[in-house]
């Protein structure tokens, strides 16, 4: 099963005046299902991760009636405040819905110590046990602070999404492939091979692309790396098509099965989605 583990929906009557800014005409309309879905039956993607784009309750219960809609979304990465005092019991009343499978602070837009307080510790421990992933939207910069959250919780798997957007249009791998190279030490760590065309910038090629990618692939292994889209934001720089061909393209030379684990059973693990299947959907 080839699943796409990092996509996004949003109405943009319910941003009010939030990302995607009015001047992003690309991105700035409504993202659905019905947009979706050609896309996924064209290059034979059966199920998808959707994570959430703001920062409230009301986004993520939005996703999960879609979920329950929808055959082809198997999990939902959501939010919650996980400072709040009722932190763990906002995550026990929306884990209750069994197709939430991950929460995501937004860490790019927060102080770069945010991830490194002791109030943090009630919500990850709940997130524990209900058995929620850790999705870490973070910047290079940031890298050694989830280093530190990451070790404090070895029971946690956590995921850093985009591969910490390195500066691929500014050429910056250096001191990216050393802070990952450190990340990738702690066997509960995986790293998502998404939205990188958008970090390189108008003009990107697959060579650009390759030795972010392969340093992904010699640090984490191929058990540990999962292929997401990013869509809609992946049309800043490509599209869907465009995007899976240059995917194919840099994982051409690995054997099936390990192209096979990074195009979706790895996503399967990672997040539990067997366990987030519900009863019939439509499509």
């Amino acid at each position: 099963m080839r699943i796409d583990a990092h996509q996004h929906f949003w109405r943009i009557a319910d941003h009010k005046g939030g990302w995607p800014p009015p001047e992003q005409a690309t991105l700035h309309r409504d993202r659905l299902p019905e947009d979706l879905a050609p896309l996924l039956a064209r290059h034979g993607v059966e199920a998808t991760v959707l994570v959430q784009s703001r920062p409230n309750e009301d986004d993520t219960r939005w996703m999960l009636d879609l979920a329950s809609r929808h055959a082809f979304i198997a999990g939902v990465v959501g939010w919650v405040d996980l400072k709040h005092n009722d932190a763990p019991q906002r995550i026990a009343a929306l884990a209750s819905d069994s197709g939430l499978v991950g929460l995501r602070p937004m860490l790019q837009d927060l102080d770069d110590g945010w991830i490194d307080d002791t109030a943090l510790e009630p919500a990850v421990q709940a997130m524990v046990a209900h058995r929620l992933a850790f999705d870490a939207l973070v910047l290079p910069r940031q890298l050694r602070a989830l280093q530190g959250f990451a070790k404090r919780f070895p029971r946690l798997p956590v995921v850093i999404d985009h591969a910490a957007k390195p500066g691929i249009s500014n050429g910056e791998l250096d001191r990216w492939r050393r802070a990952m190279a450190r990340l990738a030490t702690l066997p509960q760590v995986y790293c998502k091979l998404s939205g990188l065309v958008t970090e390189a910038g108008a003009g990107w090629n697959l060579e650009r692309l390759r030795p972010y990618v392969d340093h992904i692939l010699e640090c984490f292994g191929t058990q540990r790396v999962i292929w997401g889209s990013d869509w809609p934001v992946l049309d800043l720089a490509s599209d869907y098509d465009g995007w899976v061909a240059v995917s194919e393209a840099l994982l051409a030379g690995l054997p099936e099965t390990e192209r096979n684990d990074i195009f979706g059973a790895n996503a399967r693990r990672f997040y539990g989605l067997d366990r987030s299947v519900k009863g019939t959907k439509s499509p």
